[in-house]
């Protein structure tokens, strides 16, 4: 209608990486407490694919030599590993931060240069290479770089550093498309 004013939402500024960091901090340090363990997502992502695909090819996943110990008789129930919970947790926590803080909303973040088409095909690349080895490193960079790199594991403290200095190389292909 003519005349109507229409209040255009402005979601609130995003917290201070540093506020952030800090309570991921106080974060790792609860799960150490309450749980003896650190964070993690991998693990739970990949305990979920293997009760999904164990919904569809038990025999298959049983014989798998990576998902079948998991199945194994006495095992504990695939999905009741303490990462699985963690990762509900992170994405209904998520959720529930992007409602409150009017984020909620279907969207492709890109530059001006790439299509919609063209962002999901190298965000669907991009997680297939981290999914891959993720499972590879045996752990994620929650659990790898926070974790292991609170507990001083040299090994961990290399991954950190060679995920930022592959960032900061794969940056400079990537870099245009967001100019």
């Amino acid at each position: 209608m003519e005349g109507d004013v229409v209040k255009e939402h402005t979601p609130t500024p995003h917290w201070s990486p540093y506020v952030a960091g800090f309570g991921l901090g106080v974060t790792l340090l609860l799960a150490f407490w309450t749980l003896g363990t650190g964070l993690g997502a991998s693990g739970g992502i990949a305990r979920l694919a293997a009760y999904l695909q164990h919904c569809v090819a038990p025999s298959r996943t049983e014989a798998s030599a990576y998902f079948g110990p998991w199945f194994a008789p006495g095992s504990p129930h695939v999905l009741s590993y303490y990462l699985v919970y963690m990762s509900m947790g992170v994405l209904l926590g998520g959720f529930i931060s992007a409602a409150g803080s009017g984020r909620l909303q279907s969207t492709f973040e890109r530059g001006p240069r790439i299509s919609v088409a063209g962002r999901a095909g190298l965000a669907l690349m991009g997680g297939i290479v981290v999914g891959f080895a993720t499972r590879l490193a045996r752990g994620c960079t929650s659990g790898q770089a926070l974790t292991g790199t609170a507990l001083l594991f040299t090994g961990s403290l290399v991954f950190l550093i060679c995920t930022f200095a592959g960032a900061y190389g794969a940056a400079w292909f990537v870099r245009r498309q967001w100019l």
